[in-house]
């Protein structure tokens, strides 16, 4: 194998070897060692090479958090193929147009699930136009047969007899750590999605890092609530746990009653998740039925952090290690905090420099990274991509922020997320931690709205916590309490939840568009 600690396969066959008969995988009834991960992973990869799959092709994943997900993705690495997650949330048009970008020749997709029938509908708004896909898998997540012109999930080892296993172990050999292993599409927040591709080293690099500064080890059970096809379930996720030894034991609808659930009957030691879901666990009436002692450590961001909730995590749910992170799709995770660092310092920043990267503020506040992990840049954009990393391979990150003495850094909001109150800047993210600290506020997301007198001013939207009563004059004087007159909203709207994109975060795009309307 090439440098074991530089390509998805090589860091497989040493998990395979190292970890041998440790859990790799806990799917409900399906349980896989790291050595029969390995077994199954090669089955796929000769299923791929039977349907003439070569070096560089790519393969795409349209399909929730299963075992499934796992075999067909590590399959595709292990093929030498470049793996193309697509969001379980786009519509057949969103899916179409990246099939159609990356020239797919694999399509893996889920089958009826949930009420949606991806393939029926895909095919329903393609016609004739995937000329490069050559074979369609359909995972069986609920029974029932696969559609025509499908190949069942469980057919694929009979189709891969026809390739030896050493065949598929050379493919896996031949494949280099600036190969790329994947396009991961940007989750559309700041408008069209494009296609962030990275390497294997790059891969292995930040899922080591991340491993590191949460100490996994073969004796942790990760739950991915994160989705498998965003970079934080399938790097931080997938491969920290193929890179440390760790259990992956996955969650394809999350659902805060059966993820309480799972961790007393898994053991659960590993939950990240935005902070939204350690809020609804803490909140959850059913909480202390279940043993939740197991909890160790669990990452945090992607919206504000109250300091409070931080401190309740560490004393209600037992977990000896809180940290908050700071990353993008161009660049996974690029700040991290770290195990002994105080309640403040988690909640006030994302962490300081890791996994290779430089941080530094640029003159209007724009955080930038360079590194080895930076993205070898966009898919078919060469414009795009110089836009992004600059002639001295900083990332332009389009985020907001300030580095304090020790190089912990601090979002402040996106750029575009800012907005002039009367001729000063309001940072939504400095709004939102101040409405945090009022009892009876969950979350909130603050954005701008246009105003004839003073340009913008900032609405609220508040979602309360179970129980509450706050009114909006609650809200304001809680604000006008904490906060300089141009920083306190004007509007106050209550609601139970907000449009958010696949790693929990507010789309504050949808909110703009729809307080614009």
């Amino acid at each position: 194998m090439t440098d074991a600690a530089l390509t998805i396969p090589a860091a497989l066959a040493r998990a395979a070897r190292d970890f041998g008969g440790n859990e790799a995988i806990a799917d409900g009834p399906v349980r896989l060692s790291y050595a029969q991960l390995l077994a199954e992973v090669r089955t796929v990869a000769r299923f791929y090479l039977a349907n003439a799959v070569q070096p560089g092709d790519r393969i795409a994943v349209w399909a929730p958090n299963t075992h499934h997900w796992v075999l067909a993705a590590l399959g595709a690495h292990y093929a030498g193929a470049t793996l193309v997650p697509i969001n379980t949330r786009y519509t057949a048009h969103e899916a179409l147009d990246i099939l159609r970008r990356t020239h797919a020749k694999v399509l893996v997709v889920a089958g009826p699930f949930l009420g949606v029938d991806r393939l029926t509908q895909l095919r329903a708004v393609a016609g004739d136009g995937l000329p490069d896909l050559g074979v369609i898998v359909q995972i069986p997540v609920e029974p029932g047969p696969a559609a025509d012109g499908a190949v069942a999930w469980t057919d694929l080892a009979a189709t891969a007899q026809a390739v030896p296993v050493e065949a598929a172990d050379s493919r896996a050999a031949a494949v280099g750590p600036d190969d790329v292993s994947d396009i991961l599409f940007t989750s559309g927040t700041t408008g069209r999605s494009k296609g962030v591709m990275s390497a294997h080293r790059q891969v292995i690099g930040v899922a080591t890092a991340w491993a590191a500064c949460g100490e996994l080890s073969p004796a942790d059970r990760y739950l991915v609530i994160n989705p498998f096809f965003h970079s934080f379930g399938y790097k931080a996720g997938i491969v920290a746990c193929l890179v440390s030894g760790a259990t992956i034991v996955p969650q394809s609808v999350f659902d805060v009653g059966r993820a309480i659930e799972l961790v007393s009957a898994e053991k659960i030691t590993v939950l990240p998740g935005p902070p939204t879901i350690y809020q609804t666990i803490l909140d959850h009436p059913a909480r202390d039925s279940f043993d939740l002692s197991t909890l160790r450590f669990a990452v945090t961001g992607a919206a504000v952090v109250p300091v409070a909730l931080v401190e309740r995590m560490q004393a209600e749910l037992n977990f000896s290690i809180v940290l908050t992170a700071y990353g993008l799709t161009e660049a996974v995770v690029a700040t991290m905090c770290r195990a002994d660092d105080p309640p403040e310092t988690i909640a006030r920043t994302s962490g300081r420099a890791s996994a290779g990267f430089e941080v530094r503020i640029a003159p209007d506040g724009e955080i930038l990274l360079r590194g080895p992990n930076v993205m070898l840049g966009y898919l078919d954009d060469p414009d795009a991509t110089a836009a992004a990393v600059d002639a001295d391979g900083w990332l332009h990150t389009g985020d907001v922020g300030v580095l304090d003495a020790q190089g912990y850094l601090t979002i402040t909001d996106r750029l575009k997320d800012m907005y002039i109150c009367g001729g000063f800047n309001v940072y939504p993210a400095e709004v939102e931690q101040a409405l945090a600290r009022l009892d009876g506020v969950a979350e909130s997301v603050v954005i701008g709205v246009p105003d004839d007198r003073l340009g913008e001013v900032g609405k609220a939207f508040v979602l309360r916590r179970p129980g509450a009563t706050i009114t909006a004059d609650d809200v304001l004087a809680h604000a006008r309490e904490r906060l300089a007159n141009y920083k306190v909203p004007r509007y106050v709207e209550f609601r139970d939840d907000v449009p958010r994109n696949a790693t929990g975060k507010a789309l504050k795009r949808v909110l703009r568009e729809e307080s614009h309307g």
